[in-house]
């Protein structure tokens, strides 16, 4: 069981944001003095960032205020509808039908790994304790849309320039699961790539975003340390669960109960 400790957090004034925005100023510069032509992109990147965070901030302290389950549910339920159409969005290959696959992974497996976490771990009173379950939300969607992204992608692409050696298999008696098992297999794994290659440097190359925010608010290191490992093995477990749940999603999407793949519902994009 995880408890934080009392936190001295030093305030920010608008003033200061102000002050960091000369930061961006600088990259900007940078591309104009080297013709890199990102200025204009930087512009838009930095002016939707703080509008897309302080809507947020608005949009959380009003949660947080309310502090009701139904609520705080319901915005996750749309965080993780968001997350599924960005996911499919990425892939240069797409199926009738993968959003709403998307969103049901998403929702499913965002849901239950999250409830083990504050319920189990960090024994939040109640689970749904917005300060807790909204930002660990966040993090799992955020890691999960990739590796789902990555796996329809890969399994897509794998179907499709596979197609004449998997329905070969299927010709000479192949099940549809023995025949899609590799290319399935080969997905998930790509979809596990980036938090797998995480975990590996996580504290030695990069500090991460929580553990980081922590220490920056006044927690123990060794408290914050204790928490970016519980969100690390978090994310991991939900990109697993989100790339297998999509992967046999679009398994059986794609090959009938006749075993044969049904190649003309691959679209491109």
């Amino acid at each position: 069981m995880i408890r934080l400790a009392a936190t001295d957090v030093i305030e920010l004034s608008a003033t200061d944001l102000v002050v960091a925005t000369t930061l961006v100023l600088f990259a900007g510069l940078a591309s104009i003095a080297l013709r890199l032509g990102l200025e204009r992109r930087l512009a838009i990147g930095a002016v939707r960032s703080v509008v897309q965070l302080l809507a947020v901030g608005y949009v959380l302290r009003w949660v947080f205020g309310l502090d009701r389950g139904a609520v705080v549910l319901a915005l996750c339920i749309v965080m993780a509808v968001v997350a599924g159409h960005a996911a499919v969005r990425r892939p240069s290959k797409t199926f009738r039908g993968a959003t709403w696959r998307a969103c049901i992974t998403l929702i499913l497996t965002g849901l239950l790994t999250v409830f083990v976490v504050t319920c189990l771990v960090i024994s939040a009173e109640p689970w749904w304790r917005p300060q807790y379950l909204i930002p660990l939300l966040g993090m799992i969607l955020g890691n999960s849309l990739t590796g789902i992204s990555l796996c329809l992608d890969h399994l897509l692409e794998t179907l499709s320039e596979r197609r004449p050696e998997i329905e070969m298999e299927l010709a000479l008696g192949a099940t549809r699961w023995e025949a899609a098992r590799d290319p399935l297999a080969a997905a998930v794994r790509r979809g596990m790539i980036p938090t797998i290659n995480s975990m590996m440097v996580v504290g030695i190359v990069a500090l991460p975003g929580m553990m980081t925010g922590q220490i920056l608010a006044g927690a123990d290191p060794l408290m914050a340390v204790k928490y970016q490992i519980v969100v690390m093995f978090m994310i991991a477990a939900a990109t697993s669960l989100g790339s297998i749940g999509i992967a046999l999603l679009t398994y059986r999407r794609l090959f009938s109960h006749h075993h044969q793949l049904r190649s003309d519902l691959i679209l491109k994009r």
